[in-house]
């Protein structure tokens, strides 16, 4: 090892699984900087690693491998040079564990920055966040579950907790264009999972019902059910009993493969099965081998889209090649945001006056208007305080062709609420697949 530079010091990270995850830099002297003298600034980054949303923390440690390589030298702000440590906790998929990695963070370890990546630990990492006047960021669950899952108000925003994704409305605009692209009776069988994004989704008001019944749509609703459930023959009765021949709602991989199952051992067979949550993983997809061809949902990222990280200035296209060469696995839509979180929340130390001040970095969020590799955050004059909505198509999976290297391929078959995005399909019935 160079002389100059000192050793990157390990870091225990508490994963939940006994498992440890370092990522610690070192800032290194450079002649035209001045090196910042004081103790890191510490990023705290909570994910699920385990549970029934650990699909979507599948690419943590890989990312973070190159997270760590990228600041290995430190961090720049402001002509000086800071060293960065960052220390992930595996919230494991449980709203009581989040509450407690949450107040470990903030209250132990003495974060600067909070990242939540499981966007169902926002709510006790907010308010925490919010009392102790430490600047947050979160993503991977609608707008609304941040807001109204802690009684917030579009309008006011919070003190110091932020957010960036698409919202309910969006996906309910998206269902609907590739609805209409087919022909149906137009009647629709909706379960939600009990949790702040199925309840957004399902919201009266600002969720997908009253879209669905502008749109002409008939809601045969079967309402929320447990995370731990495995059984839905109640709600299979209920959709082939009233003719629905379009499932949507908000489901883990678990459930739509058990209720899926149970669809087609009591005779329902919908022309349009889409859901929010469980087909952005094409494992899954996989897993579901001729079943899978077909089904639909929203699609929050692909190497399609047109855009390029605002750290290593990687294509959407490269990103996804990188993480499929290194790993062998199929992209990922959950790939592209993890690494917008820190797009964004170093972007905001990059931009903040001073980074270890906590007002400068909410301030720096505040005003922020960066590209992403997701496509634009601005949280600057959004209408939604403290959110930045972000760009959001729908998809259709199918059946690779022949020799491709993985057996299904995500099409991009509507786009009306981000146009810069092009679609590469049309949707199709599923009888019209078999």
């Amino acid at each position: 090892m160079n002389e100059k530079t000192p050793p990157i010091r390990l870091v225990p990270i508490d994963v939940g699984r006994r498992r440890s995850l370092a990522l610690a830099t070192a800032a290194v002297a450079f002649p035209s900087l001045a090196l910042a003298q004081s103790g890191p600034i510490k990023i705290g980054y909570v994910t699920a690693l385990s549970g029934v949303r650990a699909p979507f923390g599948v690419a943590d440690e890989w990312h973070f491998a190159r997270i760590r390589a990228l600041l290995k030298n430190g961090f720049e702000s402001g002509g000086k040079r800071y060293p960065i440590e960052i220390v992930l906790k595996d919230n494991q998929s449980d709203p009581n564990r989040s509450q407690q990695v949450a107040s470990d963070l903030v209250l132990r370890d003495k974060v600067d920055l909070m990242l939540i990546q499981d966007g169902d630990a926002s709510a006790p990492a907010g308010q925490l966040c919010d009392v102790h006047g430490i600047p947050m960021i979160s993503t991977m669950t609608p707008w609304q579950s941040f807001i109204f899952g802690r009684q917030g108000k579009p309008d006011v925003g919070f003190p110091f907790s932020f957010h960036f994704m698409w919202g309910a409305e969006d996906i309910a605009t998206n269902y609907i264009a590739m609805w209409n692209a087919i022909k149906t009776n137009k009647i629709v069988g909706t379960m939600y999972v009990d949790n702040p994004p199925g309840q957004a989704f399902a919201d009266p008001k600002r969720g997908m019902p009253p879209a669905m019944a502008a749109a002409g749509y008939k809601n045969v609703n079967a309402g929320f059910f447990k995370i731990a459930t495995d059984d839905f023959s109640n709600q299979v009765e209920l959709f082939k009993s009233n003719n629905a021949q379009i499932t949507s709602g908000f489901m883990f991989e678990n459930h739509i493969a058990t209720f899926w199952k149970q669809a087609q051992q009591g005779g329902y067979h919908p022309e349009a099965v889409t859901v929010a949550a469980a087909f952005l993983f094409p494992s899954f997809l996989k897993a579901l081998g001729a079943a899978g061809n077909g089904m639909s949902s929203e699609v929050w990222w692909t190497p399609d889209f047109p855009f390029k990280s605002s750290l290593t200035g990687q294509s959407a296209k490269a990103f996804a090649a990188d993480w499929e060469k290194s790993t062998g696995n199929q992209w990922t839509q959950p790939l592209g945001y993890a690494h917008a979180l820190f797009e964004v929340g170093l972007g905001a130390l990059r931009t903040a006056s001073d980074p270890r001040d906590h007002k400068s970095v909410r301030e720096a969020i505040r005003s922020m208007e960066l590209d992403t590799i997701v496509g634009p955050v601005h949280f600057k004059n959004s209408p939604i305080k403290s959110v930045a909505k972000t760009s959001l198509v729908s998809g259709q999976w199918r059946k690779a062709p022949a020799g491709s290297r993985f057996p299904f391929e995500l099409k991009v078959v509507a786009n009306p609420t981000a146009k810069i995005i092009p679609t590469n399909a049309e949707m199709m019935l599923l009888s019209q697949l078999k």
